[in-house]
């Protein structure tokens, strides 16, 4: 019985757990459907909250739009408005422009039978003058202008001369005022060039040494150089005469080489004479490099500059040809700069007006012909070209540039003691003893020495045998005495070498 009794005691425990736990749960699940319905509500009151905000949001934007849209139809209008006012006025002022046109064209219709109607009036009037005059218009004119002619002729004769003698007048002190101006600004030497150069000797051993055994030492620099070398007339001293300003500047150089090293021989003589003209041709190009810079001409092709430097070396009636071109140079950049004249032109054709001197003993014809020739080969302008050729009487100078550059050249050469006429005859005279000697076949060299008494020549021996020698050396003797006239005798050398070179290796 109390186990019955327990035993539903338990069970009703169990029961009255159970619906305990139950009705808990059932209680639990009401209170969260209500919450998730609370929720709901909640949801649903704020999405209605965001369409109402978003529906006026819209209703604001499109009235917005219909607003803006309002204003540009209305700017629209007005545009419209002022291009239809714009347009009717432009019409306006067609129609008016037409009329005016009109207007014009008649008045021209006017203004010319106008002058149709005077023409003719004109015309009629002539005619009735011609009749009462008995002159044609073309016959009045004449004897009008031969009436006038007469009245004036000698007042206008008078007032020319008056004129001409008053330009004259002025125009010749005003040259002469120019000519003096730069004729004082440039003052500069006058050195004359002689045909000898003289160096000293350091001892009487030295002049052993320069003439050597049985004279071949002094032969070799004679047949090397061209020039002839004297060493006994002046004690202490060494003489080299030659008229080829090149010749003698050369063997200078060898010499002073030779006698500064001490070994005097055949071999080193002919080193010495090829060094000494590689100096002579560096000389040359940096002489005519800085007469251009002196002057101030540029652009000159370096084949020009070479010529201008050999004038360093040659001598007009004894006055440096370079030295001489500078100076003018300096004074025609004077006068064209008072008369207006191109100065560069003017300056570079001064500064080479004489270059064809630098090839005269190579090319046949006049200086002037020769340097004018040589500008066109290089490119040098027209202008240029006629100075050079115009600056002595050979042709007509027709530009100012090309007066300017004979001007000078005579003021130049006009000055006292610039040229020696002398000189430049011998200088003149021992070229064409040269001249003559090569222009026989087979001739290698030639060379006047000993002031015009001798004529050394130096020929091919491939091409010139001994009896040919002998033959030709006849044949020059009996040209010079055919051409030249000379005080004395001349004496012909005509020397044939022949030399054998191997080398020990």
């Amino acid at each position: 019985m109390e186990i019955a009794a327990i035993i539903i005691a338990a069970v009703l425990g169990v029961g009255a757990g159970a619906g305990g736990i139950f009705a808990y749960n059932k209680k639990r699940e009401n209170g969260g459907k209500n919450k998730a319905d609370d929720l709901i509500r909640k949801a649903k009151h704020e999405a209605s909250d965001i369409v109402l905000e978003a529906k006026k949001e819209a209703t604001r934007v499109a009235e917005k739009s219909k607003q803006e849209e309002s204003d540009r139809r209305k700017e629209w209008k007005r545009t419209e408005n002022r291009l239809a006012e714009r347009e009717t006025a432009l019409d306006g002022k067609l129609d008016q422009l037409e009329k005016k046109t009109e207007r014009l064209t008649k008045q021209e219709k006017e203004i010319e039978e106008l002058k149709t109607e005077i023409r003719d009036i004109r015309t009629k009037q002539h005619e009735k003058l011609e009749k009462i005059a008995g002159l044609s218009k073309q016959q009045a004119r004449e004897k009008l202008m031969q009436m006038t002619e007469n009245d004036i002729k000698q007042d206008l004769v008078a007032l020319i001369n008056k004129e001409q003698k008053e330009i004259k007048h002025d125009v010749d002190e005003t040259a002469q005022a120019m000519l003096l101006t730069a004729m004082e600004r440039m003052s500069s030497e006058v050195t004359a060039d002689r045909t000898i150069t003289a160096l000293k000797l350091p001892d009487d051993e030295m002049k052993g040494r320069i003439i050597g055994k049985e004279g071949r030492n002094i032969q070799a620099l004679q047949r090397a150089t061209g020039v002839d070398i004297m060493v006994d007339d002046t004690p202490g001293m060494v003489v080299l005469s030659s008229f080829d300003p090149i010749r003698r500047q050369v063997a200078r150089y060898a010499m002073e080489r030779l006698m500064k090293d001490g070994r005097i021989n055949p071999s080193s003589i002919e080193e010495a004479v090829a060094k000494a003209e590689k100096e002579i041709e560096k000389e040359v190009v940096r002489a005519g490099e800085d007469a251009a810079r002196e002057v101030g001409v540029i652009g000159i092709p370096r084949e020009i500059l070479h010529l201008l430097g050999e004038l360093k070396f040659r001598t007009s009636y004894g006055q440096n040809v370079l030295l001489h071109s500078i100076e003018m140079a300096h004074m025609a950049g004077m006068i064209a700069e008072e008369i207006g004249a191109d100065k560069r032109i003017t300056k570079t054709a001064t500064l080479l007006h004489d270059m064809g001197k630098a090839v005269t003993h190579k090319i046949e014809g006049k200086h002037a012909d020769i340097g004018a020739e040589l500008a066109r080969k290089y490119g040098l302008p027209d202008e240029i070209v006629h100075a050079i050729a115009a600056h002595h009487d050979d042709i007509e100078p027709t530009t100012p540039e090309a007066i300017i550059v004979k001007i000078v050249d005579a003021i130049s050469a006009a000055r006292p003691g610039a040229r020696n006429i002398s000189a430049e005859n011998f200088a003149e005279r021992m070229k064409d003893l040269e001249n003559i000697a090569t222009s026989f076949p087979g001739i290698d060299k030639a060379y006047a020495i000993s002031a015009g008494r001798e004529i050394r020549v130096i020929v091919e021996p491939k091409q010139v045998d001994d009896l040919t020698a002998l033959k030709l050396a006849r044949d020059i003797a009996n040209k010079i005495e055919a051409t030249m006239s000379y005080p004395g005798v001349i004496k012909v050398n005509v020397i044939r070498e022949t030399r054998a070179v191997e080398y020990a290796k």
